[in-house]
């Protein structure tokens, strides 16, 4: 099956044509992917004008680039996917309805995706098989704990109760006159910094569940600013990188040993680590030790998979056309999209 998908979720506009048989691994005949990192950088954050603007844009370009690189026709698609939430309603609608179009045209299904699926099962894309696990979904906007027993069968085990990881790291770079995308810039900065220097929280750790709490580690953050620097609240040149090194650690050290207590809980022997975040590699290298050290297994998404892309939205429309799935060509896209219905979260 020839599966051609849009993301078009926030502000990275991505289409990416997979090839695919049940039971065997995706191939990724193309995936292709306009930035805007650029131009959202000098407003210090995602505008929803600017990226739905540029997502009209880039789109009809990367199709027909897709389909070059791929070396097929648009008459070779036998489905068609596109992302239908969660993520910016004036976004989310460009890529659903050029999908939906495509497909009218050609007399094919479509498929409606939840963005937060595609992260979840990108681990698995090189394999073809998901098998049951404990997953960590952490990107910008998200912070989840899933139960998977296969695809589609998703149960929540905890979330995020105010920021979600990535977000804190893009607020308290803000905080630390960092540019945007503050995620990667910390994590460079952190490189030289000593990640004992500052005690900074490490927010319900000790409560039952498994639930995260960030905001009070950013707030902190903010606090330790004003003490070394009364006068202007901004990071001190000489503090800057021992600041970035504290604060990532502990939210590496949240974010491992909740996941761990999860796995154990679910008496699940694999951890599956997916979304922007999970680039980070002194988080990677974390999970790493720490998983060795526990026996359990670790899976992790290609880098080109980790942030927003077409290849894992495709990965996981093609997971629900092999069971005969298609959504209707007038399903809405939700901006608030769960992955896992309220009645069915632990």
């Amino acid at each position: 099956m020839l599966l051609l998908a849009l993301e078009s979720s926030c502000d990275e506009t991505a289409v990416a044509i997979l090839s695919g048989e049940p039971g065997k691994p995706a191939e990724i005949l193309a995936s292709e992917i306009a930035s805007q990192i650029e131009l959202h950088r000098q407003y210090g954050g995602v505008v929803p004008e600017v990226a739905s603007r540029n997502h009209s844009l880039h789109l009809r370009p990367l199709v027909e680039q897709a389909l070059q690189h791929a070396g097929v026709s648009i008459r070779d698609i036998d489905a068609f996917a596109a992302t239908s939430g969660p993520g910016l309603a004036s976004s989310l609608l460009i890529g659903a309805t050029a999908a939906k179009a495509m497909a009218a045209a050609a007399g094919k299904p479509f498929l409606a995706i939840n963005h937060l699926e595609g992260h979840l099962l990108s681990p698995f894309v090189e394999t073809g098989i998901v098998l049951p696990h404990l997953a960590l979904i952490v990107s910008g906007g998200h912070t989840l704990l899933l139960d998977v027993a296969g695809p589609g069968r998703y149960s929540k085990l905890g979330g995020t109760r105010d920021d979600a990881a990535g977000e804190a790291f893009d607020k308290v770079a803000k905080m630390l006159g960092l540019p945007y995308p503050g995620g990667p810039e910390i994590e460079r900065t952190a490189a030289g910094g000593n990640k004992q220097a500052f005690a900074f929280p490490r927010s319900m750790m000790k409560e039952p569940g498994f639930d995260f709490s960030f905001s009070g580690l950013k707030t902190a953050v903010l606090y330790t600013l004003s003490e070394r620097n009364p006068d202007t609240g901004s990071a001190r040149p000489e503090d800057l990188a021992d600041l970035c090194a504290s604060f990532q650690e502990a939210v590496i050290e949240v974010l491992v040993t909740k996941t761990l207590r999860a796995a154990k809980h679910a008496g699940r022997d694999l951890i599956a680590l997916s979304g922007g975040v999970s680039l980070n590699k002194t988080l990677r290298a974390a999970f790493e030790v720490a998983c060795r050290k526990e026996g359990i297994a670790l899976a992790t998404a290609t880098p080109g998979l980790c942030t927003d892309n077409a290849a894992m939205i495709a990965f996981a429309a093609l997971l629900r056309a092999f069971e005969g799935h298609a959504s209707p060509l007038d399903a809405d896209i939700d901006p608030n999209l769960p992955l896992v219905a309220a009645g069915n979260a632990s």
